[in-house]
């Protein structure tokens, strides 16, 4: 959906993408896109944090901003928070036994965790050192197919981006939503979830219409939500597959693409 030709176009919401986005691969905003936020929101424009990242992986970020009391989006879409003060507004579950299954047969030795919402992960093992944040707790495969989760996660420091694109394909993942990351990641969603349906749902219940909507992001978790977008952006790091997704491409992060973006609505 493109939006309307002409100066008379502007966000009515804006959602942005975290990692990549908003802050760089090492977790650090630049001056430039807080300012450039500062904006958005001191026009009065709803500002929307759509994220892979868990909430409490979120919570830090909406702080740095000092975003006004409103909702967020992590785990790809399968929560919503209204914050602050924090209210889980939606948490879609799925049962994760056969995706685990299918991942001991399959890739043995790969690590898997699932979300405890505004907690942490049980984990079957410990992931590299920043990957993950909140409580964790080890468990077997069999405790950590027990019971229904938002997310699941698998992640092997010693494969590649292809391996895991390799091992997606492969196990099928009939009834859920799959997302490669930039590595070795693999986030599984429940079927049908993702940053667009959150999205989407936000907008309605602020009563902004679809076309009214600018998108940025930069990864694969992305490309739904910003086809949905009137107005999808990806950022110049992202892959051809999200660049063909977004329609709109802005600069390289390092080149301040996501500031260009932001000043054009809002100087």
């Amino acid at each position: 959906m493109s939006p309307p030709e002409g100066l008379h176009w502007r966000p009515r919401l804006v959602a942005l993408d975290i990692d990549g986005t908003v802050v760089d691969h090492d977790g650090l905003m630049p001056d430039p896109i807080h300012d450039a936020i500062q904006a958005v929101v001191a026009a009065g424009v709803p500002v929307v944090l759509a994220t892979g990242r868990s909430w409490h992986g979120t919570q830090p970020v909406f702080d740095y901003l000092g975003l006004p009391s409103g909702p967020s989006i992590s785990s790809n879409g399968a929560v919503i928070v209204n914050y602050p003060p924090q209210q889980i507004v939606r948490a879609v579950t799925f049962d994760p036994a056969e995706v685990i299954r299918s991942v001991e047969e399959f890739a043995p030795g790969t690590l898997i965790a699932v979300e405890e919402v505004g907690r942490g992960y049980r984990l079957n093992g410990h992931f590299p050192d920043g990957d993950l944040t909140g409580e964790m707790l080890i468990e077997d495969v069999s405790q950590l197919s027990a019971r229904p989760v938002t997310r699941v996660i698998l992640r092997n420091p010693h494969s590649s981006e292809a391996d895991f694109i390799e091992l997606a394909k492969h196990l099928g993942l009939h009834g859920v939503s799959y997302f490669v990351g930039w590595s070795a990641w693999l986030d599984i969603a429940p079927q049908g979830v993702n940053k667009a349906t959150a999205l989407a749902d936000i907008a309605a219940d602020l009563d902004i219409k679809q076309v009214d909507v600018l998108a940025l992001g930069d990864g694969r978790n992305d490309m739904e939500m910003l086809r949905w977008a009137g107005r999808g952006v990806a950022l110049g790091d992202a892959t051809d597959e999200v660049k063909l997704a977004a329609g709109h491409v802005t600069g390289h992060f390092s080149e301040g693409g996501t500031v260009r973006e932001l000043r054009r609505w809002f100087s």
